[in-house]
């Protein structure tokens, strides 16, 4: 009785959210802009990263300050700008489940998650989002900001447990374009002198 109760506590939330899962699900291909930000528990900022990602199903190219991480979805290279090295490792499904990326942040809210419509302001709707297995998250609450014209995820705040603070926000978002698929694969020709250190088994 209390898992119905929690699955229909919140039908405007929802029926955003399964909105959004759907037009999402349209996309051929995403390309991205963003920047996250890093408060500390008294919300002064630490650290501010701006970065872009290219996804098109299970694969992504992600380029933020200090590395670029390339995933055809079986295969992962990290590289490492300041030790021009790349790290490979073969895609683990259950890795980081739950865990907020850039790569992740436009579908995350689909499954593992009780949903709470917050607010509506400005043509953007707020959506809260609590882990329905708290214990295995280090945050306790996601912040949605929706834009209720495009359809889009605009911002994402993570409210971590420790007090501290992270601030995904969206840039740029667009959507169908052509990408080849050169793009999801590391390429050691591109990358003069690099250190390649293969971590799969």
């Amino acid at each position: 009785m209390m898992q119905a109760q929690e699955e229909t506590a919140d039908p405007k939330a929802k029926a955003i959210l399964e909105s959004l899962s759907k037009k999402t699900k349209t996309y051929k291909t995403i390309k991205a802009e963003f920047t996250v930000i890093s408060y500390d528990k008294d919300k002064k900022p630490t650290d501010t990263q701006k970065g872009s990602l290219i996804v098109k199903g299970g694969k992504y190219k992600m380029d933020i300050k200090n590395q670029t991480v390339i995933c055809d979805s079986t295969t992962t290279w990290t590289f490492l700008k300041d030790a021009n090295e790349v790290q490979i490792s073969n895609v683990d499904a259950n890795a980081d489940k739950g865990s907020v990326s850039p790569t992740n942040i436009f579908t995350i809210y689909e499954k593992g998650f009780k949903s709470h419509f917050e607010s509506e302001a400005n043509n953007m709707d707020v959506i809260d989002l609590y882990p329905k297995h708290p214990e295995r998250e280090q945050y306790h609450t996601l912040k949605l900001t929706i834009n209720k014209e495009k359809n889009q995820i605009t911002e994402v705040i993570v409210l971590k447990k420790d007090g501290s603070t992270m601030k995904y926000m969206i840039s740029s978002f667009i959507t169908n374009s052509e990408i080849p698929g050169s793009t999801f694969i590391f390429n050691a020709k591109d990358y003069p002198g690099v250190e390649v250190e293969d971590l799969r088994n």
